[in-house]
């Protein structure tokens, strides 16, 4: 500014002081200005002028028809970048930007009517680039001397800061509660002694279904609780302010409209939150339905005490044929008995044992079974035939027992699709039980027939039944009923899992019933019937024993005792019988005496048998000899070990003799 143009400021006292927007108007150079000379500018306008430089609110004056725009100095920061060249310039050229915006708010005004806006958004650009601005302000008419509307008066604050800092706690709230609403655990908010419910997140409303429960009290929205205890915690926290800590607390909640209390299992947190003044409020409520999991640890409880038991059961039942095979064993060690005192505690020996290969062979099935490793045949099989074998392996219990069994068959065959051996297995167990729960002199009906497409065979008893709580897990591993102290039955609690993976795996069902302890039991297998069935194959008859003299046999086992006992039968077979107890012995008696076959243990001390067969089948010597596994080891992996290792045959101790005296037969039959 030229400094000619100033205007002393005693000519214009309107004009003195106003600060730093005071000095810029007595400096400028008004002649291109449309207000013209501050001498010229009429007194209404003066006042307001005087008026607005002297104040520390933000404002404005828009004079004459070309809306001449003078502003103090807190406006001036407003004006940003448009500051100093807006002044006394055209309102429209300053804010041409938000024109559209508030031209209609100027136009009331200039029309006598004082407008007022709060928060209004205004994009501007006022620092070079266009940018989101709120201003609470509102609008005057300034009337001259003569009453007429000549411009207007603006004060303003701008609230941009405020909007947005209220914007980011609205969104940070959002976030908040999107996260409150998203947690895992269970929340709510209860507020004031009578715990009004005020927020709750999804978790909570899935735990307690559906309900409205926002502005309800706890003991109104959730009625079924009470009794259970939480109301008076929730009180009890609220007056001592203690917070209140609970884990695996039972929960009975009605979680649909009408349905029955369903249990669940809560963790939780109850903590008191407290007003400005310190006192209570409310109550937070944390927590996490661990029904699932409080499931999960009880089965695994009930699994430990069932291995428990299972483990007694097994230590108990193996220790019975123990004993009497050891007392025999020592009564034959003194070498003073007679032939029939011999022939006696060989007998008992030797149904000892059997009884103890059963129990092994049963643990054997069950695992086998249960991890889908069995293979089940697809015959097409008469049910009246497989009764019949069923019961003839289980008649000599019956009879000792002296039990009543009666059996009502059809008279037309009945014929499904399964495995002989299997299905025999399935009926004999469920007899056997019905022979062992059953005091002496007790009933037994057995029933075939057909239901619904079904061929349904039915064992009942008069025996000692099956209590309640028992009867839903009757099939489980490991389960049994109460037994008496001398556990006379016997047994491991595995036939009734095994019968039912038979089924299963049969295409069929079976199902257990009883009204109680003492009151009998009744066991229904279901299967699929065949409707047309097909003349069944005719049987391979077994092949007579040959007669002459038998195979050499070479033996090799690190257990002398067994290696020796099973010689001892072999030869008493009419078999020549060499024994080795470990693999270079064998190697150098298979290249003296090339045996006919060979029974390999595979763990022997210094050559692993799967090794030694592969050298014994690459020497000349011993190149034809039929190679048989004895081993302890049964799975199907030890089974392909054994075949890759060039074994033709694999026996499972202890060795089914009357299978092993048959291989030798037809080896002997062979080398004729």
């Amino acid at each position: 500014m030229k400094q000619e143009h100033a205007i002393p400021s005693e000519w214009l006292p309107f004009l003195s002081g106003g600060g730093m927007m005071g000095a810029m108007m007595r400096a400028h150079d008004w002649s291109q200005s449309p207000l013209g000379h501050p001498r010229a500018w009429p007194q209404a306008l003066r006042t307001v002028v005087g008026l607005m430089l002297n104040s520390k609110f933000p404002m404005f004056v828009a004079w004459g028809p070309e809306l001449g725009f003078l502003y103090n100095d807190s406006y001036a920061l407003i004006l940003g970048e448009k500051h100093p060249a807006a002044l006394g310039r055209r309102f429209h050229d300053i804010w041409a930007e938000i024109w559209d915006d508030i031209h209609p708010l100027i136009v009331r005004a200039l029309k006598g009517e004082a407008t007022y806006m709060d928060r209004l958004p205004l994009r501007m650009r006022r620092h070079g680039y266009d940018e989101d601005t709120w201003f609470t302000f509102s609008y005057s008419p300034v009337r001259d001397e003569g009453g007429t509307v000549a411009g207007m008066f603006c004060a303003c604050v701008e609230t941009t800061a405020e909007v947005l800092a209220e914007r980011y706690r609205e969104e940070e709230n959002g976030r908040l509660m999107a996260l409150f609403e998203q947690a895992p655990g269970i929340i709510a908010v209860l507020r004031g002694p009578d715990h009004v419910f005020e927020l709750t997140n999804r978790s909570y409303i899935e735990l307690i279904g559906r309900r409205e429960l926002v502005g309800k009290s706890a003991r109104e929205a959730l009625p079924e609780v009470t009794g259970q205890g939480f109301f008076e915690l929730l009180d009890q926290v609220y007056r001592s302010g203690e917070p209140f800590v609970g884990h695996d607390v039972p929960l009975r909640i009605q979680r649909e409209p009408g349905a029955p209390l369903e249990e669940r299992y809560i963790d939780f947190v109850y903590q008191p939150f407290r007003d400005d003044k310190g006192e209570v409020a409310g109550i937070f409520v944390e927590g996490s339905d661990v029904t699932a999991r409080k499931r999960v640890e009880d089965e695994l409880r009930a699994a430990n005490r069932q291995k428990d038991q299972f483990l007694a059961m097994l230590a108990h039942e193996l220790r019975n044929p123990l004993a009497p095979i050891t007392t025999a064993a020592q009564l034959l060690q003194r070498g003073s008995l007679d032939e029939a005192a011999v022939r006696r505690a060989s007998d008992i020996i030797a149904r000892q044992a059997e009884h103890m290969t059963d129990l092994v062979n049963d643990l054997l099935d069950v695992s086998r079974v249960t991890r889908g490793l069995v293979e089940i045949a697809r015959e097409e099989l008469e049910v009246k035939a497989i009764v019949r074998e069923a019961v003839e392996q289980v008649r000599p219990l019956i009879d000792a027992r002296q039990h009543q069994l009666r059996t009502e068959l059809p008279s037309e065959p009945l014929h499904v699709a399964g495995d002989r051996t299997r299905l025999i297995q399935v009926l004999s167990n469920i007899l056997n039980n019905a022979a062992k729960y059953t005091a002496p002199g007790g009933r037994i009906l057995l029933q075939a027939g057909v239901e619904d497409e079904c061929v349904v065979i039915k064992v009942r008893d008069n025996g000692q039944g099956i209590d309640r709580q028992v009867l839903p897990y009757i099939f489980d591993l490991f389960t049994q009923a109460e037994r008496t102290p001398d556990r006379s039955q016997g047994g491991l609690g595995i036939g009734l899992a095994l019968v039912k993976s038979l089924v299963v795996l049969l295409g069929g069902s079976v199902e257990a019933h009883s009204e109680g302890p003492g009151k009998g039991s009744e066991f229904v297998i279901r299967l699929p019937l065949l409707a047309q069935p097909q003349p069944a194959a005719p049987a391979a008859e077994a092949a007579a024993p040959s007669e002459g003299a038998g195979v050499r046999v070479l033996l090799v086992d690190d257990n002398a005792d067994a290696a020796q006992m099973l010689a001892t039968l072999l030869e008493l077979s009419g078999h020549r019988v060499s024994v080795e107890y470990d693999g270079q012995g064998a190697l150098a008696r298979a290249a003296a005496e090339r045996p006919d076959v060979t029974l390999l243990d595979i763990g022997l001390p210094d050559i692993d048998g799967h090794e030694l067969a592969r050298r014994m089948k690459a020497m000349p010597e011993a190149a034809k000899t039929v190679l048989v596994a004895l081993t302890g080891y049964g799975q199907p992996d030890d089974l392909r070990r054994a075949q890759d290792a060039g074994f033709d045959h694999h026996m499972v101790k202890p060795a089914d003799l009357s299978r092993l005296l048959a291989l030798l037969e037809e080896v002997k039959a062979r080398r004729r």
